[in-house]
């Protein structure tokens, strides 16, 4: 794309897109650093003391490249290569030992706190995290604009799971006063965008030509009748064939394994991919495979071609509707893929910032002091004061930008009553030490930290790749040209990101949604990197590297581009419409789920997670990849059995 492109997608606007290192503007004047977070005291921050520390640190408002940003993984990256600490580098003695030292302060290092505490009132915990903000993957994007706040997920978005809640996980939830089912009656505001439907942007590279189809049927992922549908692929530009085979998917009713048992069925449906069942099994034309390819890609991380098909029948995608299947147990595994066996929460819920909430709530119910309030609803509005989480008299203390580099056992003897924590931050090597030791940060690093784990369980915790992904707010100035279109959702199947949608709207404490589209507002986009053709864990490793490859400059122009595009004909300007970015990168995202089109099927007790997540001496794990499933009351569930291990020890 050249330079006169460049300016009419207005790459050289001076927004707030700038990246930032540690919360601190990287390569900019202290006076643009002041001018992108209001009341930040520039000059303390270059002094020794933690930015965390400084009046006016407040990283929810950074935009930019956010997510795994610049300065929270590289000194990890060294560990893994083998090139970090350097040799013989002696770590600062800080002579700071607690009960608990917690590795991670996502929301399962938070909840193990929180359980450790239940138990132990008097206890001294300290947790210590890589980002520059706590919460882990639950991150909030916080903009203002025009005098008002405008919240965002930059991470886990909702508090739904296919597995029902245990006892532990919910009473977690009633503890902190979250109950999602009423909050769903009481906050969702689902009027404003009653007139607001949902399209599809066919892009040229993909299908031909740049077209955008709106009143796509059911939202387009599934259901609609047969004029409906008839109606939205004759607008389209996909080739006679795709158009009928996709109007057979989306409305026949057809046996495809007749005189075969709904148990039969599902097992054939769980040994092939749903890019497998459309081609070889309901026989649809291959140009109809690029329409379903990325229906996938919000919950799994990679396309159709690895998702097996017995999953995609189970979130409803079309295709199944005469194989008469019911819901029941998976017919060869133990472990239940995304959704399969368990009955759905009857709920829908999120926070405007997604479990950013749940994370604060952990916080100041950790640290009393780090915000004002004390329920569900005000949470949303509060101003924490980051100074009070690092506090020497505090009971449980925060650390961020704090990397990990190693933890083992004094001596390196399991037995030892005490484990040595190493960590650098801004450049300096620090020991902390603890009686008991939570590993509550990403599996597949703890080998690296940890060596002296066995072998055999070094290789479980090597087995799962998390799966990368980009959650990106964009602030535009106002949505008249999603009215004009009366759209709320747009699908982009071929594009940089798959999904771009203005969100829920959600009122709630002293939170008010944009309800009129003359106000700003923040626009929702999604991209999952992978390379279609290989295992999903191939796929995320090559999704992986694109995310670290990629400069915001990449994905700010693609951004524009993409709103250009699928909004200009409705009037919409990038140059002049979008007032804000922030690219949530996840190298590194989500737990990876057991896929059986490529996972050996293991007996109970052998699977890698359950491997991995042994207790080792006074080092326990937990994080949602000890259990194999990347959710939020996953996440909770495997904190409680960390701690409860440690006690039982």
């Amino acid at each position: 794309m050249g330079e006169p492109d460049d300016r009419k997608l207005g790459m050289d606007r001076n927004i707030t897109r700038r990246d930032f290192l540690n919360g601190v503007a990287a390569g900019t004047s202290g006076a643009m650093a002041g001018s992108l977070l209001p009341g930040l005291d520039w000059e303390a921050l270059t002094s020794s003391t933690a930015p965390q520390d400084q009046r006016g640190y407040y990283p929810p408002e950074l935009t930019g490249l956010r997510g795994s940003h610049e300065g929270s993984f590289e000194a990890a990256h060294g560990v893994r290569d083998g090139k970090f600490p350097p040799k013989n580098a002696m770590p600062f003695e800080t002579k700071e030992t607690y009960d608990l030292v917690i590795v991670g302060g996502g929301i399962s290092g938070l909840a193990a706190a929180h359980f450790w505490r239940a138990k132990n009132p008097n206890a001294r915990i300290l947790i210590l995290d890589n980002h520059d903000d706590f919460g882990g993957h639950a991150k909030r994007n916080e903009l203002h604009a025009n005098g008002r706040m405008l919240l965002a997920n930059g991470g886990t978005w909702a508090v739904e799971s296919p597995f029902p809640y245990s006892k532990v996980a919910r009473g977690l939830m009633d503890e902190l006063g979250i109950d999602p089912a009423s909050l769903a009656k009481k906050c969702y505001r689902s009027n404003v965008y009653k007139n607001l439907g949902h399209a599809v942007f066919f892009d040229k590279q993909t299908f031909g030509a740049d077209r955008l189809v709106t009143n796509a049927p059911g939202g387009w992922r599934h259901g609609g009748g047969l004029e409906e549908w008839r109606a939205f692929l004759g607008k389209t530009p996909l080739s006679v064939e795709a158009q009928r085979d996709i109007l057979r998917v989306e409305t026949e009713a057809a046996d495809y394994f007749p005189g075969l048992t709904p148990g039969q069925k599902k097992d054939k449906l769980s040994r092939i991919s749903y890019k497998s069942y459309l081609l070889n099994v309901v026989k649809v034309h291959p140009d109809a495979i690029p329409f379903y390819q990325t229906r996938t890609h919000g919950l799994f991380g990679v396309g159709i071609d690895a998702v097996p098909a017995l999953d995609c029948w189970v979130l409803f995608q079309p295709g199944f509707k005469g194989l008469q299947l019911e819901p029941g147990a998976h017919p060869r595994m133990g472990y239940t893929p995304m959704g399969f066996a368990s009955p759905k929460e009857p709920y829908e819920f999120h926070f405007p910032d997604g479990n950013a909430t749940i994370a604060r709530m952990l916080v100041r119910r950790l640290i009393p002091g780090a915000a004002p309030g004390h329920d569900a609803e005000d949470i949303v509005t509060a101003k924490f004061d980051y100074t009070q989480l690092d506090q020497a008299d505090s009971p449980v203390r925060i650390r961020l930008s704090g990397i990990v580099v190693a933890a083992h056992h004094a001596g390196n003897d399991a037995k030892a009553k005490q484990v040595d924590v190493i960590y650098v931050r801004d450049g300096k090597l620090n020991a902390v030490h603890g009686k008991n030791v939570i590993m509550a940060c990403w599996n597949m690093m703890i080998p690296y930290l940890c060596p002296e784990l066995p072998e055999k369980q070094k290789e479980a915790l090597r087995y799962g790749v998390k799966v990368p992904l980009v959650y990106t707010s964009v602030a535009i100035r106002n949505w008249k040209a999603f009215e004009k279109l009366g759209v709320q959702n747009v699908a982009c199947p071929g594009m940089y990101h798959h999904q771009m949608n203005l969100d829920l709207c959600v009122d709630i404490g002293g939170y008010e949604s944009p309800k009129n589209p003359d106000e700003p507002i923040l626009v929702r986009m999604e991209r999952t990197p992978c390379l279609p053709g290989l295992p999903e864990r191939d796929q995320h490793r090559a999704g992986r590297g694109d995310l670290l490859s990629t400069p915001f400059e990449t994905f700010e122009r693609n951004i524009r581009d993409q709103f250009a595009r699928v909004l200009g004909g409705a009037g919409f300007d990038p140059a002049q419409d979008i007032t804000a970015i922030t690219v949530n990168r996840w190298p590194h995202g989500y737990a990876y789920e057991y896929n059986f089109l490529f996972d050996p099927e293991w007996p109970k007790g052998e699977s890698p997670c359950e491997i991995g997540r042994k207790r080792f001496g006074r080092i326990a794990i937990a994080n949602s990849d000890a259990g194999a499933a990347a959710y939020t009351d996953q996440a909770m569930d495997q904190a409680w059995r960390a701690v409860e291990e440690l006690h039982s020890a």
